[in-house]
């Protein structure tokens, strides 16, 4: 366990380190991202999600399946129902509002809207965390040191790549909003601080019960979907008819796929 914890720990220190250094960026910047580099950082994030979900949970989850004598689709389809239904409980639950919105979404709540916009942020990072530590555990397994695992050190590089200016897509805002430039730096980063609470107990959680691996790899993907089709792509996609969202998910898909398929 304490391979699997730590492989985890240092995985999403990693993804958290990165939202860090991006929402730092709004100490170097005045203006507010741009709407279309916005679309192409959200494109980005959905790429990198779409394609960890496939290559990096689903895939493992069917070989994994398969390996114990299981039918390989049934654990990847019931964990990926699981992982969505999740989702949209914390969605209807958890107080949240999306940038560019002024109507919260959740149960209602006297937060204040910069609170709102970074829980909204947080509900984003909770499955990449999951993911990551996840990952981290089945890596443990395979006798590596500290479960660092070539397919989990590449989901969690390529998450923390997406990181970066989901890190800034934060910090920048909140400093429109009136904030000091230390205050959205706080705020930016400490919306990553999720991703190691979730990874680690996600880490602890497939320890303990590593028979129903395949079914929480596939219940990370599914939670990661439910983030993409839900709220990433709808957003890259604002505005005026653009392409730079669409070509932002290609871009991250192929940089995430490359990552896997190269490191894993």
């Amino acid at each position: 366990m304490n391979q699997a914890v730590m492989g985890a720990a240092v995985g999403t220190g990693f993804t958290f380190f990165m939202t860090a250094v991006g929402s730092a960026m709004v100490f170097f910047f005045r203006k507010k991202i741009g709407d279309n580099v916005q679309r192409i950082f959200l494109g980005f994030a959905a790429g990198v999600m779409i394609a960890a979900s496939v290559w990096s949970l689903l895939i493992p989850a069917i070989e994994e399946a398969e390996s114990r004598g299981q039918i390989g689709w049934i654990p990847a389809a019931g964990g990926f129902i699981l992982g969505g239904l999740f989702l949209l409980v914390l969605d209807h639950v958890l107080p949240h509002l999306h940038l560019g919105e002024d109507k919260p979404e959740g149960v209602s709540s006297s937060f204040r809207r910069t609170t709102l916009l970074v829980l909204a942020v947080t509900l984003h990072n909770i499955p990449e965390g999951m993911a990551v530590g996840i990952s981290f555990a089945m890596g443990s397994k395979s006798g590596t040191v500290a479960g660092f695992s070539a397919a989990a050190v590449a989901l969690a590089l390529g998450i923390g790549i997406q990181n970066f200016p989901e890190g800034a897509a934060i910090s920048l805002p909140l400093r429109k909003e009136g904030f000091s430039r230390k205050k959205a730096f706080a705020c930016g980063a400490l919306s990553g601080i999720v991703e190691p609470i979730a990874g680690i107990l996600a880490a602890v959680l497939a320890t303990q019960i590593g028979i129903y691996m395949p079914w929480l790899l596939s219940f990370a993907a599914g939670a990661m979907i439910y983030v993409v089709v839900e709220e990433l792509i709808p957003e890259a996609n604002l505005g005026e008819h653009s392409h730079s969202g669409t070509l932002g998910v290609m871009a991250g898909f192929l940089i995430m796929m490359i990552l896997d398929v190269a490191l894993g």
